[in-house]
């Protein structure tokens, strides 16, 4: 089948072979193919001539790679909302209103000597709100996006023996962790994967944390627990509640924003009394409650149901060039507080541009930049 430029979708006349799904088939196919003068495609080259020429702009062409990689449905569709072109869109508005107004700055260099005002600064200084409004906006949505990208880790601590592994075990519906009533079981961290409303939660089992060990290896297990449950975005704290011994968790107190308090065992410890409202009861064993904890899990960490109709950043290049656009706003806003002279202003102006184009591949984009997000893709794609 043949596809004529722009019906094509790298914008190139194209021809399309089709094979039956024999792999000798189709290796003799692409042999032939090669002898003829053909060679075998670079990693992302297609999507690379699409963005070339002109059919994708780089955040479209990087939301290929995303769409590709997504391992979630919210993942997927918001991969498919960028290629679509929802993120380019909002991009575009605000760097067209800012190229209107520095066309009028510029009109107005030309006319200095005349003491013209063609750029009304009133205005201009609330299109300055507006924009930084909207850029603030996209940045913050960076830590959702991430999440919905990369997933949420989850570490679940607690004493030796209070049911770690088997909430684990419970949060996934099978049996992924060695259960034991031995104390000390879990050496190593375990990591599983679950899908909570079309997010991954990357749910790490931890060695058990007690104040004293003589087990060289128990002790290294204890210490990556403590990094693990620093550098996950949630931590389930697991109370036992049959064990009447006191533990020393203050070093929890910190990162208490990010911490669900779980009390297991309440089905074989009836008399146990919550010290507050805030833990929730559960029994792992029994499976109660575990639907309430991916509840509060979610809760946690999206806060509420994902709109994926909505532009949502979930790449870091995008995320550091607007962190550069939006020092750019408030250095002109505050020039404009100042009364900076037009061709002082449209610095600042230009700067904001260059990353806006930047993100888009409006402005030329340094080879190695468009080598490393293409070098990403899969061959043939």
């Amino acid at each position: 089948m043949a596809f004529l430029g722009t019906k094509s979708y790298t914008g190139e006349n194209t021809v399309e072979i089709s094979g039956h799904g024999s792999p000798y088939i189709l290796g003799k196919i692409i042999e032939a193919a090669v002898a003829a003068g053909a060679r075998l495609a670079r990693p992302g080259e297609f999507t690379q001539r699409a963005f070339l020429n002109g059919k994708l702009d780089l955040a479209q062409a990087e939301a290929v790679a995303d769409l590709i990689a997504a391992n979630s449905k919210a993942a997927q569709q918001t991969a498919l909302n960028q290629l679509r072109g929802g993120f380019s869109s909002d991009l575009k508005l605000l760097r067209d209103e800012l190229i209107n107004f520095a066309a009028l700055i510029e009109l107005e260099l030309d006319f200095s000597d005349e003491d013209v005002e063609f750029a009304d600064r009133s205005k201009f200084t609330e299109l300055i709100s507006k924009l930084k409004s909207k850029v603030t906006d996209l940045i913050n949505s960076f830590q959702l996006g991430n999440a919905i990208k990369n997933g949420i880790s989850v570490a679940i601590i607690g004493k030796p023996n209070a049911g770690k592994s088997t909430l684990l075990n419970a949060l996934l519906n099978e049996e992924r962790a060695i259960v034991s009533d031995i104390a000390g079981t879990t050496r190593d961290t375990i990591e599983e994967v679950l899908n909570i409303n079309g997010v991954l939660f990357r749910l790490i089992d931890t060695a058990g944390i007690r104040e004293h060990s003589t087990d060289r290896i128990e002790n290294l297990g204890i210490e990556r627990s403590r990094q693990n449950a620093e550098k996950a975005d949630i931590i389930i704290h697991l109370i036992d509640a049959t064990d009447q011994e006191e533990q020393n968790f203050d070093w929890l107190n910190k990162f208490d924003a990010k911490t669900i308090t779980v009390v297991n065992k309440v089905d074989v410890a009836p008399n146990f009394k919550l010290q507050t409202s805030t833990y929730l009861p559960l029994s792992a064993k029994e499976k109660s409650n575990i639907d309430l904890l991916k509840s509060k899990m979610y809760d946690k960490a999206i806060g509420s149901e994902i709109n994926t109709e909505a532009t949502i950043v979930t790449n870091a290049r995008h995320h550091e060039s607007l962190q550069k656009i939006n020092e750019s706003i408030e250095a002109i806003e505050q020039g404009m507080e100042s009364h900076l002279s037009g061709d002082l202003l449209t610095i600042d102006i230009r700067r904001a541009l260059h990353y806006l184009g930047e993100i888009t591949g409006q402005v030329e984009v340094d080879r190695d930049i468009l080598g490393t997000i293409f070098g990403k893709f899969c061959i043939g794609k």
